[in-house]
């Protein structure tokens, strides 16, 4: 195949060219054209033409083999049109343009232009029907309850009826047909038993209402004109109990309804959950980071402080505080600081607490935000390894990650032993240096791990597939970050780095520079961005703050603070088996199964920790195996259409349980579906989907 580059940035259209086509000028230079691809992927086209001549102009997702040249056009054109597919997938042709400028002759003979190739290209078509009960929205109707039906009906009375054919006389000696219920109340009335009240059921049947029901049957039934008396059972609905869906806990906080991540998670079910006390056992998360700035009014209480564990490894007296190794982790102020406090940020994701703030400073949010610890007996250890520029070696790294887990460590002659050993490690830092250079930090993680502690790292911001480390050696778990897609199943960030040791994903924002806002908040009546909200610090006036950042710094403390509540809950007691439960509920995403993008998928707070169900919704979601999201429509009969480009997919049909609003989640109904779209295979139909 015909070696192909791509040009990024332009206008999103779908451009492709004819196959193999002459296309001949008419008269001078290179004539505009319009071309249709169909459903191909790739053309080679040759254009007869004297002169020199390049391509100018073209959209994103098209890829061309040759940018210039003298003498005929000729190149080959691939689309790639998963790249130029909306989420909604409602876009049946794709269209755009390529420029060609050249030209002809020399000196004053010389002539040139610009030819424009306005260019189609079909979608490929996949076809589908979620079947599942109809859903309904409103006001004016309640669910009524009602108890299963135990032990024999009750009955009010008998019901009789009559052989066909017989005629009677009654006691006043009237002859002609008598009724059943006259005829019945009679036999009743000379066997003793009182009959309240009779209806006639038709010509030969009848229901009589007594209250000795017994005795009525034997006297009908001695009847040898009776056809058969019956009990008039009482029938009830059978509707059975149901138990009530739990209401998602929604934080008041000021600037919580932008903190995304949570709801994504499916942390309304959690928050409710542990408003039951479930979360009691003591768990520490040591953040390895910047320090923190213990003074921030949103995370007091979550902290080990200084004499309590935490602790500043950093050797380099050069370091930003002007000390050595110390038991004061703050991150420090030092002249010309404009950037917040990063240790600040991670260690809010987990444990900012709720409500108000006590001490607030002037002009500071009165509640700010809050972490996904809530209520549970969660703390961090902040352990200060990253200086005021930024920097950490890879020494003072090791150090933190073996004093985090309760080791001895020996800074400057000091010997420190935490009294606080983390459950929980994060390390929201990292470098693309080599595995071998890595192996202190490596050694480090493996005897932190064999202490019991379970340790979590960024797996970088590299927009490539370069491993990261720590985050790549064995016994740490790497963690890939999604964002929003539009769609009900987050995307792949652009930003982070996909290789074999990646096992978990997790909230980490959008690329800075995509301008996403599919959050739908608005922040002083501007879009917010997609983001990871939490606690900050504004080094300039020397106070508290919030700060929304992305990466994969973010995604990692998302991945600790769920392993932190699993031991909290007591649903898992020590690294193996909390690493194990964090990747059997997490939501597959992109390719099926394990892949270097999300790992084992993004974690699922709901399903971890057996939340409450909060919401019966159902729905599809579409993930290509690029790690892209789609959403298409579905009309009201389950049916969806949905135009996409080539690709495997994954498409997922069924419940959504825990309020997040990605439906087929571990726990939840699905049927799940792979399917490949390809210029062989343009059209793919599923037939029905019921979630099970």
């Amino acid at each position: 195949m015909t070696h192909l580059f791509g040009k990024a940035g332009l206008l999103v259209a779908a451009l492709a060219l004819t196959a193999c086509d002459q296309l001949h000028t008419a008269g001078v230079g290179v004539q505009d054209r319009t071309v249709a691809l169909g459903l191909r992927a790739q053309q080679d086209v040759t254009v007869p033409f004297s002169g020199s001549w390049r391509i100018v102009e073209y959209p994103s997702w098209v890829r061309v083999s040759k940018p210039a040249g003298t003498g005929a056009v000729a190149l080959s054109v691939a689309a790639v049109r998963q790249d130029a597919t909306p989420v909604a997938a409602d876009q049946a042709q794709l269209s755009g343009v390529i420029r060609v400028a050249w030209t002809t002759g020399s000196g004053a003979d010389a002539k040139n232009g610009t030819a424009k190739w306005v260019v189609t290209a079909q979608q490929y078509e996949l076809t589908g029907r979620l079947s599942a009960p109809a859903a309904v929205t409103g006001t004016d109707v309640v669910t009524s309850v009602a108890g299963p039906q135990v032990g024999t009906p009750q009955a009010r009375g008998v019901i009789v009826k009559y052989r066909s054919g017989l005629s009677a006389q009654s006691a006043q000696g009237a002859a002609g047909p008598l009724r059943a219920d006259v005829r019945g109340r009679e036999r009743l009335r000379a066997a003793g038993v009182s009959v309240q009240r009779h209806t006639p059921l038709g010509e030969r049947s009848a229901a009589l209402d007594v209250a000795d029901v017994k005795g009525a049957l034997a006297a009908l039934r001695a009847d040898p004109d009776v056809e058969y008396a019956v009990p008039n059972a009482v029938l009830r609905t059978q509707a059975m109990n149901t138990q009530a869906l739990a209401t998602p806990v929604t934080p008041t906080d000021q600037f919580a309804p932008l903190q995304w991540a949570y709801p994504l998670l499916g942390y309304g079910a959690v928050w409710r959950d542990m408003e039951g006390g479930a979360y009691s056992r003591a768990v520490t998360v040591a953040v390895i980071d910047t320090g923190v700035r213990f003074d921030h009014p949103d995370l007091a209480g979550a902290l080990w402080g200084p004499g309590e564990g935490a602790l500043d490894v950093i050797t380099d007296a050069a370091n930003g505080d002007g000390t050595g190794p110390d038991t004061d982790p703050t991150d420090p102020s030092v002249p010309g600081r404009t950037t917040g406090s990063h240790g600040t940020h991670v260690t809010g994701i987990i444990a900012a607490r709720w409500g108000e703030n006590s001490g607030v400073c002037a002009g500071c949010s009165p509640s700010g935000v809050v972490g996904a610890a809530y209520k549970a007996n969660v703390k961090v250890l902040p352990i200060r390894v990253i200086d005021a520029g930024g920097n950490a070696t890879e020494a003072d790294v090791t150090q933190g990650i073996r004093y985090a887990a309760g080791l001895p460590v020996t800074l400057d002659g000091v010997t420190y032993r935490s009294p606080h050993p983390a459950q929980v490690i994060n390390l929201s830092l990292g470098g693309a240096i080599s595995a071998a250079d890595a192996q202190p930090m490596c050694d480090a993680i493996a005897e932190a791990r064999a202490a019991g502690s379970l340790v979590v790292a960024a797996a970088g911001n590299g927009y490539g597939t370069v491993p990261y480390y720590p985050a790549a050696c064995d016994g740490a778990v790497a963690v890939g970050s999604v964002t929003l897609s539009g769609a009900s199943a987050p995307m792949h960030s652009a930003f982070s780095n996909a290789y074999p040791q990646v096992q978990l994903a997790a909230p980490g924002g959008a690329d800075p520079g995509s301008g996403a806002t599919f959050n739908g908040g608005t922040f002083n009546s501007a879009p917010f961005p997609d983001m990871i909200l939490s606690t900050g610090w504004n080094y300039v006036k020397d106070a508290p703050n919030y700060e929304a950042e992305v990466g994969t710094s973010q995604a990692s403390p998302q991945v600790a603070a769920l392993a932190a509540l699993l031991l909290s809950k007591g649903v898992t007691t020590g690294p193996e088996d909390t690493l194990a439960r964090l990747r059997g509920t997490a939501t597959d995403l992109g390719a099926a199964g394990r892949d270097d993008r999300f790992g084992f998928g993004m974690i699922n707070a709901a399903a971890a920790l057996n939340a409450p169900q909060v919401s019966s919704g159902l729905g599809v979601r579409v993930q290509s195996s690029r790690g892209l999201s789609f959403q298409p429509a579905l009309d009201s009969t389950g049916a969806f259409r949905a135009f996409l480009g080539e690709g495997t997919y994954q498409v997922v049909a069924g419940s959504d349980v825990n309020g997040n609003g990605v439906y087929g989640e571990s726990g939840e109904t699905r049927d799940e579906r792979a399917v490949t779209l390809s210029e062989a295979a343009p059209r793919v139909t599923l037939g029905d989907l019921p979630p099970r």
